[in-house]
């Protein structure tokens, strides 16, 4: 049984299709990067996926237990977190208190949670910040506020939306470095991301999305010189 299936999932909104049946398995310990243009449903995905926004058709499980209908946090108790594309810290909390936010969806122990969520900021190269409030915080460092956040829910499967997007280039490297560790950690992960370099460099497996539908699924090199996925996103540019 896979760690995580997604079946048939269709969301509409009005007379927009955002997702069209789209249909996918994840293996435990799988790194799986999620592509597409703007617009191809990715984002609206990760909304199903973690319980923001209820389908209109199809079920998402883990372990086999059905997901679809709960709300967010009981999806995030059963095992799945997320990160945002547009980040969203608690910008008048410091940057520990918003990590011990996380941790407390798993113990009602305050002095367990600070403890908790000063190992996860160490973990993610943020631990001299621990004390700052998260509206001081730079782009690039929010991103891994919320790594540790989402982290801190103790997640089987994390979603990560766009985890370099908007950073100084200087940022990409250890962000990526980063995605890398908690893999080879053990953790499963689903990657949406835009930044192909970043992708095909720490992808296991590529699902590739277009005006709301699954055009290809398999191996990086594989999905990367797919006609569909070349005419619909990449272009020919890539490939050459």
């Amino acid at each position: 049984m896979s760690l995580l299936s997604v079946s048939g999932i269709t969301k509409r909104f009005g007379g927009i299709t955002a997702n069209r049946d789209i249909s996918f398995e994840v293996e435990a310990g799988e790194l799986i990067g999620i592509i597409g243009p703007n617009g191809s449903g990715k984002s609206t995905l990760f909304e199903v996926i973690s319980g923001f926004y209820h389908p209109d058709a199809g079920v998402v499980r883990l372990d086999g237990s059905a997901l679809t209908g709960l709300s967010p946090d009981h999806v995030c108790r059963r095992g799945i977190a997320r990160t945002f594309q547009k980040l969203r810290p608690f910008a008048g909390l410091t940057v520990v208190d918003n990590v011990m936010v996380g941790a407390l969806t798993r113990t009602r122990d305050v002095r367990h949670a600070r403890a908790r969520a000063r190992e996860l900021l160490d973990r993610v190269g943020l631990v001299e910040k621990a004390d700052a409030y998260a509206r001081t915080l730079s782009t690039g460092q929010r991103k891994r506020l919320e790594l540790a956040r989402a982290l801190a829910t103790e997640p089987r499967v994390l979603l990560l939306d766009e985890v370099t997007g908007g950073v100084d280039q200087r940022s990409i490297p250890g962000l990526v470095q980063l995605v890398r560790d908690l893999h080879r950690g053990g953790l499963t992960l689903l990657v949406v991301e835009h930044n192909m370099r970043v992708i095909t460099a720490v992808a296991q497996r590529i699902v590739a999305l277009y005006l709301g539908e699954k055009i290809a699924d398999g191996a990086p090199d594989v999905v990367t010189r797919d006609r569909r996925v070349v005419e619909a996103y990449l272009g020919q540019a890539y490939v050459q």
